[in-house]
Order: C-alpha cells, then sequence, then structure tokens
C-alpha cells in the first residue's frame, strides 16, 4: 500500500557532499545492527519488498545531535551562536514546492485552530500527509499560526511562509524572527496514516556541543559491544557521548553556507495530539462492539459501553490489528502486547460488571483449553454444541444451558446473558475453585508500625495512630454491606517485635514481646485478628498508648524480614489471605535474618557493576517472597528514610506480592503528614482482590510469552499475586507460534481468580477481540503509542538487572528508528531522504522514547541517588498506559491563564522551558510529583488570590498545600489540584517554587523536552538522531 506525502525537493532535503561537519565515505562500515528484546535473539533488518538494504556504513554522529544549540535554557542567546541543523538557506523568496495528497478535496478549507505555521526558519522541514486527494496547487498563499499550538492536518493544505535571509554574526547564523499571523479555525480533519517532517541529514550541518555552566556532564548513548549479540553493532559511535560537552567545533562543522535551527514548533507536539484527540472523541460514547477496533487516547475522557469487547480502561494494547505472520512481525519490530489492568475503576456512568453463577457445576469451559464462555464462542447444530473462538474444539453444551438460535444463528438469550454479549463480566467459583476444596476467610489487614527513635522522634508513630483510629472504619466492603468483613491485628517493632492482644472481652489490650527474630512465631492466635467493631474500644486504647509507651526509647536499629514474617505466620495460623501495612523507617541492620548492609556505591555507576545496584544484596528476600504470595500475604510499604535504606532489596517482597511501595524522604510532620496520610487512606480503601492468579489465552497462532509487572510466577503460564488492586497493571507480551487466520483475527482471554473483600471466591474474566493483516499499514494505523511506551519501559527497566546501561540504552534508540524505517519503506512512496517520515498514530515516539531515556532509571548519573532510581524502577513497574503516559510526559498548565468560571483545566503546553513566561504561573504534574512554580514578574492579582501575600517576594515557598481562602482564584486553583491528586494513585505532596530560586533545578529537569540538567538529549537532538538512524538502515 503506498501512500504519498509532501516530496521535498533540493536543496530542501537532499544531502550535499562533504557539508555539515563530514565529507563524504567518512567513517567505517561495521557489521549491521541487530534489534531485538532485552535476552532475546537478534534479528537482522530486512525489508518486506523486494531487494535488499545494504549494512548501514558507520557515519560517527554529530555532535550536534545530543549538543547544547543556540537555545540555553530556553532564553535566546546570539552571543553563543552556533551551527544549527537545518540545511542551508534557498535563495530568498524562493517557496518551497508542494505536493499533497488528502483526504479532503477541497484546498480552499481554512487551517483549523491548531493549524502548524511553518516559516522560512525551516524551510528544510516538510510536513505533509498521506491519503488520497488530489495534487494540491503549490503556489498556495501562506499562513501562520499559534506557535504554542501546532498541527499536522494532513487533510488541510499545508502552507509556508516565503524563506527569510538569515543575517549572520561572527560568520554564524541567527534565527530569524518570525512574525506571526493568526490562523482562521476550522474543524479537525480525519486522521491521517502519515505524516513527513523533511529534516537535515547527516551531511547537512551539525552543532558542536557545548557544556553548560553549571551542570553535570551529559549521559549519551554510548556504543553497544560485542558479546551477547555477536560482534560489535553499528550503532553510536565513540565520540557519541564524548563529543560532548567540551568538544571543539572543527573546521568541516563549521563550513559550508549559512544554516538554520530547527524550531521546536515544526516538530510533533504531545499536547497537540492529546488536544486533537479530545476534540474529535471527548464525551462521546465508545462501543466495543467491533473487533480491532482503537480507543479514544488515555488522556481523553469518554464513556465506554461494553458490547463484547472488554473496556479500555481493562486492556489496552500496543497494536489493535496484529501482524498475520511472525516474519512481519520481525520486519516492522513493534511489540506485541496488551497491558492488563484487571481491576480498574469504573465511572459511576458506566455499568459495572455483571456477575454470573452457572451453578454447583461451575462456569462453562472448553474441554481442551479450558477458555471461559464468552462472545467470541460460537453456537452451532441448533445450539446443542458450541466451537472455540480459541483453539475451534466443538463441545457440548450443557443441558441446563441449551437455548434455541435465532435465524442468524445467536442464541434467543444472547442479551440476557452476559458471558455472551460482554466482553468482561465475573462468574462466581466453586469449590472446586477453592484451595483445600474450602471457602475461604474474609481477608485480615496488619498493621506493624516501627517504633524505633527515627519514628519516634519525627512525630509519624502517632501520626499514624491517630489516623488509624478513623481509617478503620473505611476498610474495603462488599457492595451493600454495613461493615466490612476485613480483620484486623497490630505489630509494634525495633529490634524485637511486639504482639498485642486485642479480644473485645479485654479492658486494655495486652503486649506479647518476641525477642527471638531469628525463629519467628507468632504468641497468640486467639485476640491477634479481631473485628473492628466488636474490639473498638480496645483498639483506640492500644492506639492512644503507642506512641506513649515508646516515646522514651533510644532504640535506634530495627528488623525488618522477622516482621514481614511475622505477618506471614499470623495469616498462615488464620488460615486466611491478607495485606501487611509496615512503616519503616531506616536500613535494617540489627542482627536478625535479612540483615542489610549500606552497599551505596555511585562510583558503579556507568560500569559494568552498575547493574548489581539494581539487583538485591542476597536471595532472602525474594524466597521470602514465594512464600508470601503461595500464603497469600501481600506487603505495603512506607519507608521514611533519612538516608540511604537499599530500596532495591527492601522492595522485592512489595513488588512479588502485588504490594506498593512509597517512600517519604526526610520526613516531616509540616510538610509530609498530608502527603503521606493522603496515601495511606487511599491504599487502605482501594478496591482489592486477594490470592489471585491470572491466566491470558490466545486463539491459534499467538500466545502470551513474557509478563511484566507487580507479580510472581511459578511456571510460564499462570500470574501469581497475594493481592491485585484497582492500580496495578499487568503487561503481556505475545509471539507468534503460527499464521494468524485474518477473517478470525487475535483474540485474547484474560481470567483472573480471586478472594474479594468478603470472602468470596471470583473469576474474573476479560476478553478482547484485535484485527489481523498481511499490511503493514494496517498495522501501524492501528498502534497506540502510549502503550507501546509502557512495554518499553517496563523491558528497559528489567533489563538492567542483566546488562549494561548503554546497551539498553541502544536496544531503545535502535527499535525505535528500525519501527520507523520500516513504515518509512513499506508504507510511503519513495521520497527524498532528508525527510523524516512518521506514522500518523505513531508520530509521538521518538519524544515519549527520548523521555524514557531520560528517566532517572536510564540516565546513569552519579549525581542521582540511588534509592530514587530503584524507587522509580519500581514505581513504573506496576504502572498502567495512565501512569506511564503522564509520568514520562508531564503535565505543565499555565495557571495564569485559568477561567475562574469554567470547570475545565486551562489548556497545558509543551514540557519545555520555552514555554515559561516570567509573568506566568504553572502547575506542573506527573502523577508522583507536582510543582508550583512562578515567574518573577507573576500577577500580583493572582499571588493575592492564592495566598493571600501581596507580591512575589511574599510567597511561602515552605508551604505544600494552599491556604483555603475565600475567592475565585483560590477556589478554582485549589479544585485543579484536588482533581488532580483525586485522578492519581498516588499523593503528589506540592512543591512551590519561584524563578531563580536555587531549588528550581529539580523543576526543570521535568522540562523533559529539553536537554536534561543530568544528561539526555532536547527532543529536537533526539529527533534528528533518529532520522539519521533512520536513513543509515534504508541507505
Amino acid at each position: 500500500m503506498s501512500q504519498q506525502g509532501y516530496v521535498a525537493t533540493p536543496p530542501y532535503a537532499q544531502a550535499k557532499p562533504g557539508m555539515g561537519g563530514y565529507s563524504t565515505g567518512f567513517g567505517s562500515p561495521t557489521s549491521p545492527p541487530h534489534y531485538v528484546h532485552y535476552g532475546g535473539t537478534g534479528q537482522p533488518y530486512s525489508a518486506a519488498q523486494a531487494g535488499h538494504l545494504k549494512p548501514p556504513h558507520g557515519h560517527p554522529p554529530a555532535p550536534s545531535q545530543f549538543g547544547q544549540t543556540n537555545l540555553q535554557n530556553g532564553i535566546y542567546n546570539p552571543g553563543n551562536q552556533i551551527p544549527s541543523y537545518a540545511v542551508p538557506s534557498p535563495c530568498s523568496g524562493q517557496t518551497s514546492p508542494l505536493q499533497s495528497h488528502g483526504s479532503n478535496t477541497q484546498a480552499n478549507v481554512a487551517p483549523p485552530l491548531f493549524t502548524q505555521q511553518v516559516t522560512g526558519q525551516f524551510d528544510a522541514m516538510q510536513i505533509g500527509d498521506h491519503g488520497s486527494s488530489p495534487v494540491r496547487p503549490q503556489n498556495t498563499p501562506s499562513l501562520s499560526g499559534p506557535p504554542l499550538r501546532p498541527s499536522f492536518q494532513g487533510s488541510q493544505p499545508q502552507q509556508f511562509l516565503p524563506p527569510i535571509s538569515s543575517p549572520t554574526s561572527q560568520g554564524l547564523p541567527i534565527a530569524p524572527a518570525v512574525p506571526a499571523a493568526a490562523v482562521p479555525s476550522g474543524m479537525p480533519p480525519p486522521p491521517r496514516v502519515g505524516m513527513h517532517v523533511g529534516l537535515a541529514g547527516p551531511n547537512q550541518g551539525s552543532v558542536p556541543c557545548q557544556q553548560v555552566p553549571g551542570q553535570p556532564p551529559m549521559a549519551g548513548y554510548l556504543p553497544q559491544q560485542g558479546g551477547m549479540y555477536g560482534g560489535q553493532q553499528r550503532g553510536l559511535q565513540q565520540n557519541y557521548p564524548g563529543a560532548y560537552p567540551g568538544a571543539p567545533a572543527t573546521g568541516a562543522q563549521l563550513a559550508g553556507p549559512q544554516q538554520k535551527k530547527l524550531d521546536p514548533d515544526s516538530i510533533p507536539s504531545p499536547i497537540q495530539v492529546i488536544e486533537e484527540d479530545k476534540l474529535r472523541r471527548s464525551g462521546q460514547l465508545f462501543v466495543t462492539n467491533t473487533k480491532g477496533q482503537v480507543p479514544p487516547l488515555v488522556t481523553t475522557n469518554c464513556v465506554v459501553q461494553d458490547q463484547g469487547n472488554a473496556s479500555p480502561r481493562f486492556i489496552r494494547c500496543t497494536t489493535y490489528c496484529f501482524p498475520s505472520t511472525a516474519d512481519m512481525a520481525k520486519q516492522c519490530q513493534i511489540p506485541l502486547a496488551a497491558v492488563i489492568k484487571p481491576f480498574a475503576i469504573l465511572p459511576p456512568n458506566e455499568a459495572p460488571l455483571c456477575v454470573v453463577s452457572h451453578g454447583e457445576s461451575g462456569p462453562i469451559r472448553c474441554n481442551r483449553c479450558k477458555a471461559y464462555m464468552c462472545p467470541l464462542m460460537q453456537f452451532i447444530e441448533g445450539g446443542r454444541r458450541y466451537q472455540c473462538g480459541f483453539c475451534n474444539c466443538i463441545n457440548e453444551v450443557p443441558p441446563f444451558y441449551f437455548q434455541h438460535l435465532d435465524h442468524m444463528g445467536r442464541r434467543l438469550d444472547h442479551y440476557d446473558k452476559p458471558e455472551l454479549s460482554l466482553g468482561s463480566y465475573e462468574f462466581m467459583a466453586t469449590l472446586d475453585y477453592c484451595k483445600n476444596s474450602k471457602p475461604p476467610n474474609p481477608p485480615a489487614f496488619i498493621f506493624m508500625i516501627d517504633v524505633s527513635y527515627s519514628n519516634i522522634k519525627s512525630g509519624c508513630v502517632k501520626l499514624i495512630c491517630e489516623e488509624l483510629k478513623t481509617l478503620l472504619d473505611k476498610l474495603p466492603r462488599e457492595d451493600q454491606a454495613e461493615t466490612s468483613a476485613i480483620r484486623v491485628g497490630f505489630v509494634t517493632y525495633n529490634k524485637v517485635l511486639h504482639f498485642y492482644n486485642l479480644k473485645s472481652s479485654l479492658a486494655q489490650p495486652q503486649m506479647l514481646v518476641v525477642s527471638d527474630v531469628g525463629e519467628m512465631f507468632v504468641p497468640l492466635l486467639d485476640g491477634f485478628l479481631v473485628d473492628v467493631q466488636e474490639s473498638r474500644p480496645v483498639i483506640n486504647n492500644l492506639l492512644d498508648q503507642i506512641p506513649e509507651m515508646f516515646a522514651d526509647t533510644s532504640e535506634s536499629e530495627t528488623v525488618f524480614a522477622p516482621v514481614i514474617q511475622a505477618g506471614l505466620e499470623a495469616l498462615k495460623a488464620a488460615e486466611c489471605s491478607g495485606k501487611l501495612f509496615i512503616f519503616h523507617s531506616s536500613l535494617p541492620t540489627a542482627e536478625a535474618p535479612g540483615k542489610l548492609r549500606n552497599r551505596d556505591d555511585r562510583k558503579l555507576v556507568n560500569t559494568e557493576k552498575e547493574k548489581t545496584l539494581f539487583q538485591p544484596q542476597s536471595n532472602f528476600y525474594e524466597t521470602l517472597a514465594k512464600d508470601c504470595v503461595a500464603n497469600s500475604c501481600c506487603v505495603d510499604v512506607f519507608l521514611f528514610p533519612n538516608q540511604y535504606v537499599d530500596v532495591t532489596t527492601m522492595g522485592i517482597v512489595p513488588m512479588s506480592t502485588g504490594g506498593s511501595l512509597y517512600k517519604y524522604n526526610n520526613f516531616q510532620i509540616q510538610t509530609d503528614a498530608e502527603h503521606f496520610l493522603n496515601n495511606l487512606r487511599k491504599d487502605v480503601q482501594k478496591p482489592i482482590g486477594f490470592d489471585a492468579i491470572m491466566r491470558v489465552r490466545t486463539n491459534t497462532g499467538f500466545r502470551a510469552t513474557d509478563f511484566l509487572g507487580s507479580m510472581y510466577m511459578n511456571n510460564t503460564t499462570d500470574v501469581e499475586v497475594a493481592a491485585i488492586d484497582c492500580d496495578k497493571a499487568i503487561t503481556v507480551e505475545f509471539k507468534h507460534d503460527d499464521k494468524l487466520n485474518e477473517e478470525n483475527g487475535a483474540l485474547i482471554q484474560c481470567a483472573l481468580l480471586y478472594t474479594d473483600v468478603a470472602g468470596h471466591r471470583r473469576l474474573r474474566i476479560h476478553n478482547l477481540a484485535l484485527n489481523c493483516s498481511s499490511q503493514h499499514a494496517d498495522l501501524y494505523k492501528s498502534c497506540e503509542t502510549d502503550a507501546l511506551v509502557n512495554l518499553f519501559a517496563k523491558s528497559a527497566y528489567r533489563a538492567i538487572l542483566s546488562q549494561p546501561l548503554k546497551t539498553v540504552r541502544e536496544i531503545l534508540v535502535n527499535q525505535t528508528a528500525h519501527i520507523l524505517a520500516c513504515y518509512r519503506k513499506n508504507c510511503a512512496s519513495p521520497s527524498s531522504a532528508g525527510q523524516l517520515i512518521l506514522p500518523e498514530a505513531m508520530k509521538l515516539l521518538p519524544v515519549y522514547m527520548n523521555c524514557l531515556l531520560k528517566s532517572y532509571v536510564l540516565l546513569g548519573s552519579p549525581d542521582l541517588p540511588t534509592d530514587e532510581r530503584a524507587f522509580q524502577r519500581l514505581l513504573v513497574t506496576c504502572m498502567d498506559v495512565v501512569g506511564t503516559q503522564s509520568f514520562f510526559y508531564p503535565r505543565l498548565l499555565p495557571i495564569h491563564k485559568m477561567d475562574v468560571n469554567s470547570e475545565e483545566f486551562p489548556a497545558a503546553v509543551r514540557c519545555s522551558e520555552e514555554r515559561l513566561a516570567d509573568g506566568g504561573i504553572f502547575l506542573l504534574e506527573n502523577g508522583i510529583n507536582m510543582f508550583l512554580w512562578f515567574g518573577l514578574n507573576s500577577q500580583p492579582e493572582l499571588i493575592q488570590g492564592i495566598f493571600n501575600v501581596p507580591s512575589f517576594a511574599h510567597i511561602n515557598t515552605d508551604l505544600t498545600s494552599l491556604p483555603e481562602l475565600d475567592n475565585p482564584y483560590s477556589k478554582k486553583m485549589r479544585w485543579i489540584i484536588s482533581n488532580i491528586r483525586n485522578q492519581n494513585p498516588h499523593s503528589m505532596k506540592m512543591i512551590i517554587l519561584k524563578q531563580k530560586d536555587k531549588a528550581e533545578g529539580i523543576f526543570r529537569q521535568f522540562l523533559v523536552e529539553d536537554k536534561g540538567l543530568h544528561g539526555g538529549a532536547s527532543y529536537v537532538d533526539f529527533l534528528c538522531h533518529v532520522h539519521k538512524e533512520i536513513r543509515q538502515l534504508l541507505t
């Protein structure tokens, strides 16, 4: 399938020999790269069409690709001007010839509101689309639009300003100022398949790198060595990281005609893509009655109506059209995966899951593959038999389940049975699905509080005890139940453990001390786990006494593993599943099983041994985690460290059991109490299932091969977790084992067996039918970039346990280039090599991949705390698509533009320092962190309204919450912050910052389109590098 967009003609996109710093023939050829998943077998790049690709030559990347441009910290600096990427300027007055095929045949339609301004500053860029409309006239009039809202509207005419000659300063080009004209608004056009972005090629200009004063050296993408990939690969040459930040500009790099800088507004914008999807699909009904439908983006609010396929709230895929063969999958290198969130919360305006009972015989299943009854089964022979959609086995219909078929072969009761008409539903499980064929007991919550000196001194223990008094009334309960069936227990500890008898008949709680932590046991059975309502006076008495009992403690050492063992033994003795809430302060250095040492050594960063920082100190905690999963003991850990605590090792048990990890560095009651308490409340109250086993079944032709998330796997098919809550997602990767039938498509069934909070055994089923195709274009237009990034992040974060960071980073860059090169080769008509052609559905892949590469985990900077990197790695591992989307590309809201009379957030802007303004106020959040930034010239009226202080100088940056004032500005600000916090699993502590303050650096590292403070390329530089990689693949 050939799709043609704008065609760039010289001098806009053709490479000039000897320009941009490299003479022709520079570099030496090396072996072709292999593009692999971590630990997999390398597959050389292969084309789908006739002819073979030549092995790419090893041109070293220009230092510009990750160097300092003429935008230093977002401020234009002509005195520091250096050559940029754009091709040499054409003669003044020459316009760019255009050729377009779009879906809109009316050439005179006005561009929509989000239309891109394209100016002479970046004549080298050709931005267009793939479609099927007549050729546009070449003398299209010029329009320019708002620079902050760029777009790639394929069905509308793209227009260019005449080239502008650049003035020079000291022999170097200066980017000209570009006037912006208003653009008439219009309706957004239908989406296109792809877009062109014409970029200068590797021989068309380079920028020598320059170190930003006062910032650490930048980390680059290092060359991948031999070893498991079978010899040295073409990749990032030796001068790639080393060329900056101190490399001098060579004569060749400064040679050639004057050049122009690539404008960030001319490349794909995440904000614009998000806004366009909202305009097109927000508030609409998404009906799941069609196979392979691509849902709205995760950032778009819509109402989902289940009509046979699971809601995208439960399952999102990297592509909704699978390649029909393994060969095609290897060519395109798009991973085939589903991000499954079995317990996702449905909004009030969507129907809750139906519960189905098939009586004592249990749910109806296929005799061969054991798939559960679902809409993908086909009834035959008048309804007496059914054919399994997964393995094609013919099964008898049980007599009690028989029903006649209508004239279309559909059962007469089709719409009366959720399992025949819905994509998601639940079955009541029989005793066959219970351990030892006995109904399970209701679960228990055990609160285990570290009462060592650190936690007592900070006030943390008193805070926890006060909060639990009210929180115990809000434990999860069954629908319509008046009270929760969950029982509770309490343990305090430092070097020894204290258990408490809370039997309702007691006037005072009784303490029992276990000092032999080497052989942990529970000193009492009756009275440890109690009903909250029955023992309420005794519980409140205990919570009042705990802070007083340990107020004068001087014990600073703690144990950790025996605490988990104690909770595990208590649940085993009570024969129930449950969750431990552990509030811990420091590295467990006391003599006991699981004792840890301080092994924080940042000298290992960027060495072969760096991976050991992300590996546990010993296998003790892995064995303990296995025992916890086997006995349905989930562990949540709240850490309050003042120094290194080895998050990598202490996080093993929470991550393997389906639990959560929270961390509050240098905890202070005044600034961190609200943050911690909000997290604790969410954690205790959220919907949860215990003793869970999940299996993913597929139809013939492909199968689930890899699982990533917060879980444990005892075999290759069953995902086991002690508990799974509404925030946890498991990413499942699929591989072909045969050819897929295009008519049947690719079918997925996720079955989760669990115990609910009332002690009932349930089976939750999610079904999804996807399309299959042998056409690359169908595959690319059905991709979901947000789900792809979720998979790439989790795969990379797991890979660093066994591979050097530079190898992991290189694989990510290579796979990005390979995916886009395959699209270019198989889905776009031949065009100038200087054009970067991106699939419409994947045009944000480069920016999101660059954000992933710049994340703490993959940066490899000794300036970053090891615990912080390990913590982020564990957080991302269990995130869903919504979580990774906001985490890697934060939302930046211009608060100074908010409408106090509207119920909408102010429109977000791109995450770049260029978007900040001295007179602006910006709120940045990524689901984990939240910042409120004030420019030097912020409006006094707004400052007065939000803080009740007269000016910028009077703002108190120690505040972590806003004062409750009775004015429109204060109410709207607090409403925005409250909404953001409610939408996220983690409560975010708000940090207030002023422009030019020392603390401002922490905020700027979240401006992910810019060059990273701790290393990593800007979006513009990375896009240029990816383009060069693609060109080398296609050479």
